[in-house]
């Protein structure tokens, strides 16, 4: 039985959430503020983490990064603030979706089955670490290095990375990216792919300008 955390200060949505995770067969703690919910989270090694960004005693953005410090456990964040810039915040944090309230219940499901997929696809996988050129990615430790000199990326940054390195010579479109990276549905927008993508371009970059990412137009990127 899949664990769950639901950091959350609205107590009915904490309550409904709960009552709907333990319908479908999970098992559900809550945590009302932020700071417990982190005690907890460092505690309990949980398959997913429900995390409001609003909370008292600590916002979400914070829990969420020094929960990244030593744990990877799956975070989808919930909050009513929708900007691209406040989803760029909250997946930079280490957020692993965001998903805007109010939301159906039944599309909150769907982004967890997505997580869950991912999980087990990578740990199926039995894959320590991937290569690439003179790049070299370790999924444990999730570090990147190129050559002998190692490259700091943020979590998305890294899960996009991944899945280029998983899939090297095979054209990935945008909504593949945004589907395995981020768990979006179709109506959200594409272009914090392009985004992420740039940003690993410019890390990646070596002194001959090397594009290890190409663009192929009208179909989305490839690495090779």
């Amino acid at each position: 039985m899949q664990h769950i955390l639901i950091i959350e200060d609205e107590e009915s949505l904490a309550d409904f959430l709960e009552l709907e995770l333990k319908y479908e067969g999970y098992k559900v703690d809550i945590q009302f503020d932020g700071r417990k919910g982190l005690e907890a989270a460092l505690e309990t090694n949980y398959d997913l983490i429900l995390l409001d960004l609003m909370l008292p005693g600590l916002n979400g953005l914070e829990v969420c990064r020094r929960l990244r410090a030593t744990k990877n456990t799956p975070i989808i964040m919930l909050t009513a603030r929708d900007s691209i810039m406040d989803r760029v915040t909250g997946l930079d944090s280490g957020a692993d979706d965001y998903l805007p309230k109010p939301f159906a219940i039944e599309e909150l499901l769907a982004r967890m089955r997505v997580i869950f997929r991912r999980e087990e696809h990578i740990e199926n996988k039995h894959v320590s670490s991937l290569t690439f050129k003179d790049l070299q990615l370790q999924i444990e430790s999730r570090t990147i290095t190129k050559g002998n000199e190692e490259i700091e990326l943020t979590n998305k940054e890294f899960e996009l990375l991944l899945i280029f390195m998983k899939n090297i010579n095979r054209v990935l479109t945008r909504d593949v990216l945004l589907d395995q990276v981020w768990g979006y549905d179709a109506m959200v927008e594409t272009n914090i792919v392009d985004v992420y993508v740039r940003y690993l371009r410019n890390k990646l970059q070596s002194v001959d300008k090397e594009e290890y990412i190409q663009t192929v137009r009208g179909a989305g990127y490839i690495m090779k």
